[in-house]
C-alpha cells in the first residue's frame, strides 16, 4: 500500500501545472495588446499636440515673408507687374497698411499650420510604422529605416496633409492678396469668415479645394525632401559627431535644410496653386484649371513666371523649419 500511494502522488503533482500551460499562452498575447494599444494612441496624440504648437510657432516667424511671396506669385499676367521684387512688395505693404497689413489673414494660416504640421508629423510616424512592420519586420526597432523608406513616408504624410491643407490655404492667399486690388482700403474687405462665406456662396462646398492638384504636388514632393533632408542632414551630423544625440543648433540646422528643401524643389507647383486659388471668379463663372494656369504663366513669363517669390521663400523657410523641428524635437524629449 505505502508503495501504491508513493506511485500516485508524484503522478498527481507532475499533472496539475501541465493544464494551465496552454491557458496561459492563450491570455498572454491578449494581455500584452492593451498597454501597446494604449502607447500608441498616446503617441499619436503627442505627435498632433507637438506637432500643433511647433507649426504656429513657425508660422508667426515666416507669415509675412509668405504675404510677400503669395503677393509676388499673384500678380496678373494681363496688367504691368505691380511689384519689381522682394523688397518693393514689402516696402509697398508696409506703406499701404504697415506692418500689421502684412499679418493680415493670419488667422487662417494659424489654424493651418497647426493643422499641416500635426498631420505632417502624425501620418509621418504613422508610414514608418507601417512600412517598418510590413516591409522591414526584422529591422532593430532602434535603428532608423532606410533613406528611401523615410521619402516615401514623408511622401505619404504630404499627400494626407494637402487635403487638409488646400481649404485652408484658400482663405489664406484671397485676404492676402486683398491689397492688391485697387477699389477700397483693405479696412474694408472681408476678413477670414467673410472670404468663406463668399466661397460658399458662390461656388459651394467644392470651392474651397481649388488648387488641389498643386497643393498635392507640393505637399507629396516637398513633404518627401522637408523630412528626407532633416533625416539625412541628422544622420550625418550624428555620425560626424560620434553621438546619437543631436544639439540644438544642429537640430535647428538640419531643420532649416529641410525647408530650403522643401520649397526649392516644388516651387513652381505652390506658383501655379497660388495663381489658381487667387484668381477673381464672378458667380457662376469657372475657375480656370491646373493646366491651364500652367500654360498661361508659361505663355506669359516663361519659366521665371513659375519662380516668382522663390528668394523670399526660401529665405524665411530656413528659420521657420528649424524652429518646428527644434520644437517638435524638444516637446518629445520633455514630455
Amino acid at each position: 500500500m505505502s508503495q501504491e500511494r508513493h506511485i500516485e502522488v508524484p503522478q498527481s503533482v507532475v499533472t496539475v501545472p501541465i493544464a494551465p500551460a496552454p491557458l496561459m499562452a492563450e491570455i498572454a498575447p491578449a494581455a500584452m495588446d492593451a498597454p501597446i494599444t494604449e502607447a500608441t494612441s498616446i503617441t499619436a496624440a503627442k505627435d498632433i499636440a507637438y506637432g500643433s504648437l511647433a507649426g504656429m510657432i513657425g508660422k508667426v516667424i515666416e507669415y509675412p515673408f509668405d504675404t510677400v511671396k503669395v503677393r509676388l506669385q499673384s500678380q496678373p499676367d494681363t496688367r504691368p507687374l505691380l511689384y519689381k521684387g522682394p523688397l518693393d512688395c514689402f516696402l509697398q505693404g508696409v506703406r499701404q497698411d504697415g506692418i500689421r497689413g502684412l499679418y493680415r489673414g493670419i488667422s487662417s494660416p494659424m489654424v493651418g499650420a497647426a493643422a499641416e504640421n500635426s498631420c505632417l508629423f502624425f501620418s509621418y510616424n504613422l508610414a514608418q510604422t507601417f512600412t517598418r512592420s510590413t516591409y522591414y519586420p526584422h529591422l532593430n526597432p532602434k535603428d532608423p529605416l532606410p533613406l528611401s523608406a523615410l521619402l516615401w513616408c514623408g511622401s505619404a504624410a504630404g499627400a494626407f496633409a494637402s487635403f487638409v491643407l488646400t481649404p485652408i490655404e484658400l482663405i489664406k492667399c484671397k485676404v492676402q492678396v486683398q491689397a492688391m486690388e485697387s477699389s477700397g482700403s483693405t479696412a474694408s474687405k472681408p476678413g477670414p469668415i467673410g472670404v468663406m462665406k463668399e466661397v460658399w456662396k458662390h461656388h459651394g462646398i467644392k470651392g474651397f479645394w481649388n488648387g488641389q492638384t498643386g497643393t498635392f504636388l507640393r505637399e507629396t514632393g516637398g513633404s518627401a525632401c522637408w523630412f528626407g533632408a532633416y533625416e539625412y542632414v541628422g544622420a550625418t551630423l550624428r555620425k560626424r559627431k560620434g553621438s546619437e544625440q543631436l544639439g540644438n543648433g544642429e537640430m535647428m540646422l538640419a531643420g532649416a535644410a529641410a525647408g530650403v528643401s522643401y520649397n526649392f524643389m516644388l516651387f513652381p507647383a505652390d506658383s501655379i496653386k497660388s495663381r489658381m486659388q487667387t484668381q477673381v471668379l464672378y458667380p457662376g463663372e469657372k475657375a480656370k484649371g491646373f493646366l491651364e494656369i500652367t500654360s498661361g504663366m508659361y505663355k506669359a513669363g516663361g519659366i521665371k513666371a513659375f519662380y516668382r517669390g522663390c528668394g523670399i521663400t526660401c529665405f524665411r523657410s530656413a528659420p521657420s523649419s528649424a524652429v518646428i523641428f527644434l520644437c517638435y524635437e524638444k516637446l518629445k524629449e520633455w514630455f
